[in-house]
């Protein structure tokens, strides 16, 4: 396996500079060619990361795949997780959980809906689900990729191709950050990807069941997730 190339956060802007107008895939070649099998992809299995999938295993197979399972998670989610397993049985899926004693801990004291109650009670619980597995799914490697787009929330208006991930000390590459959501799509029926059967039912943006749900026509897409707070408080805190 190739040895992982190093860089810091001095590099990020030379790197938007080298990869600027680069395509998708092209960006996803680079990454796997840059970083081998030290860098992994955070697949959620929304349009935006199964479309992203498919270009990893026809582009660069090498880039290792990991999920979060929150434990909390719709039915729909893992029919296309078992349907994605299947299409790349090349690219094992490594799945993190979170911590049983912080989980039991967590439901034992404050409930199953505290997360409703205040952002800090919704952080707190997004950080035992999510963002703990994260730091243990990035532990020990030089780079991870997402399926961000700017146009997906106000917190995201201004994400770069590349950028530096502070919290974890890593390269965070973001190859379709410039697609629009018609470009998902496009790209899933050409491929015939399979994808989140919740999408047809009005669900753009889909995380834990008790956090997500259908929109209305006219709102926003990112209207169904935490859709009792703020669009600036929107984040779970992997992407901070």
């Amino acid at each position: 396996m190739k040895e992982a190339t190093k860089y810091s956060e001095a590099d990020i802007d030379g790197l938007n500079r080298q990869l600027g107008g680069k395509s998708a895939e092209e960006i996803v070649r680079w990454a796997g060619d840059a970083f081998g099998g030290d860098i992994k992809f955070a697949n959620s299995f929304g349009a935006e990361d199964v479309a992203l999938m498919d270009i990893i295993g026809k582009t660069a197979p090498q880039i290792r795949v990991f999920t979060l399972d929150t434990g909390r998670l719709n039915d729909e989610t893992y029919q296309v997780m078992e349907a994605t397993r299947l299409r790349y049985e090349d690219i094992p899926i490594e799945v993190m959980f979170p911590d049983r004693e912080k989980v039991e801990s967590l439901t034992r004291e404050k409930g199953f809906f505290s997360f409703r109650e205040s952002v800090e009670l919704r952080k707190e619980c997004c950080s035992i689900r999510k963002v703990q597995p994260l730091k243990r799914a990035l532990a020990g490697v030089e780079a991870w990729m997402t399926g961000l787009r700017r146009d997906q929330a106000v917190t995201r208006t201004d994400t770069p191709a590349v950028e530096w991930d502070a919290g974890n000390g890593i390269v965070k590459v973001n190859p379709i950050i410039d697609w629009s959501v018609d470009d998902v799509w496009t790209y899933i029926k050409a491929n015939k990807v399979p994808y989140n059967k919740l999408h047809d039912q009005h669900y753009p943006s889909i995380g834990c069941a008790p956090c997500s749900r259908a929109i209305k026509d006219g709102e926003d897409i990112r209207a169904g997730r935490w859709w009792w707070e703020n669009p600036e408080f929107k984040e779970c805190g992997l992407h901070e």
